[in-house]
């Protein structure tokens, strides 16, 4: 099995379920979804999540994804990220991980994601 994940709020994953597909807060801005892997996601947690609470992380099972993805060094960072072309179908959602900041507002790699990097 081949993972990527997506940091989302509680709230936006719950509207998911009640709509029957996840399409966070870039499908419609950007055209795609962004996620990491594995060694990636603590950086992204930490640069753009930096103390906000209420966060979980998407573990996306790569060869469930209906939609397009594309791993892309968007911004000339050197470092390709995975990015998901259309909604995320949900039954491609292996798991859920709450991502809680410490008390500076920094993330630190959750248990459940331990033997994953």
């Amino acid at each position: 099995m081949s993972h990527i994940y997506h940091i989302t709020t509680v709230d936006q994953w719950r509207a998911a379920q009640d709509a029957g597909s996840y399409e966070g807060d870039t499908l419609a801005s950007e055209g795609f979804i962004h996620c990491s892997t594995a060694a990636q996601i603590m950086g992204v947690a930490n640069r753009y999540y930096h103390g906000q609470i209420g966060l979980a992380i998407l573990c996306i099972e790569t060869a469930q994804v209906r939609a397009e993805i594309r791993y892309e060094d968007l911004y000339g960072a050197g470092e390709a990220y995975p990015h998901i072309y259309g909604p995320l179908n949900l039954d491609a959602v292996t798991g859920i991980v709450a991502l809680y900041p410490d008390q500076e507002g920094g993330f630190r790699l959750p248990e459940a994601l331990a033997g994953q990097v």
